[in-house]
């Protein structure tokens, strides 16, 4: 092997984790925001719905992206009649499994974070005439930001991870599909150890560096800290 066929993989990991880690951090945001400060029937389903990814096997995530991305379904035929080429076995189907692998976690953290923020200083800016996205942006936002950054890394960290739905539905095409979890999964079947490892060690150090980051004091502009 090369040293472009080693990298591949961790350029490709990286590529969908960072993808994956901006979308669901999106999302998460978004949904935990609203499920947070609104109240409205078929709430606690949603939030289910959100979460089930969580608790269901990989495969069984990566099946049902399959039945509603495949060829065969009106979101994939859909899908390739816009963009001329199927979803999925594509790294753009490597990334969707990420985000919704992802998302139960994005969507915790920041229902944990927004569940901190003091509802007095917000209820104080609506009262001086914010509007609601105002009061978002300028006062609930830069409070949670630690928890924005914390969703962002786990997002990225479960994304950067992600092995069964990816594989469903991504399939294992070196140089197009193939993650780190999938290469690596590969060159342990092939009885390449020292492949396996130098992949293993390379994710390690990726999630290392991930960690330290998270746990860095965050300082705000003025040099406060949240």
């Amino acid at each position: 092997m090369n040293e472009h066929e080693f990298w591949q993989p961790i350029r490709l990991s990286l590529q969908v984790a960072l993808l994956a880690g901006i979308v669901a951090l999106a999302l998460g945001t978004a949904a935990a925001w609203l499920l947070n400060r609104r109240r409205f029937p078929g709430r606690t389903l949603a939030e289910t719905v959100l979460m089930l990814p969580l608790v269901l096997p990989p495969t069984v995530v990566g099946f049902l992206l399959l039945v509603v991305f495949g060829r065969r379904s009106p979101v994939g035929r859909l899908i390739e009649a816009l963009f001329h080429k199927p979803l999925i076995f594509s790294w753009w189907a490597a990334a969707v499994a990420a985000v919704v692998v992802a998302l139960p976690l994005v969507y915790q953290t920041m229902k944990t974070g927004f569940a901190s923020v003091d509802r007095e200083l917000e209820e104080a800016a609506r009262s001086a005439g914010a509007s609601e996205w105002a009061v978002l942006r300028a006062i609930t936002l830069p409070l949670t930001c630690r928890s924005l950054l914390t969703a962002f890394v786990l997002g990225f960290a479960r994304s950067l991870g992600e092995f069964g739905a990816t594989l469903m539905i991504a399939g294992n095409i070196p140089g197009r599909t193939q993650t780190i979890p999938t290469a690596i999964y590969v060159a342990v079947d092939a009885g390449n150890m020292p492949l396996a490892w130098a992949w293993t060690l390379a994710i390690i150090a990726i999630s290392l560096l991930l960690l330290l980051l998270t746990n860095r004091p965050l300082s705000l502009p003025g040099g406060s800290r949240p």
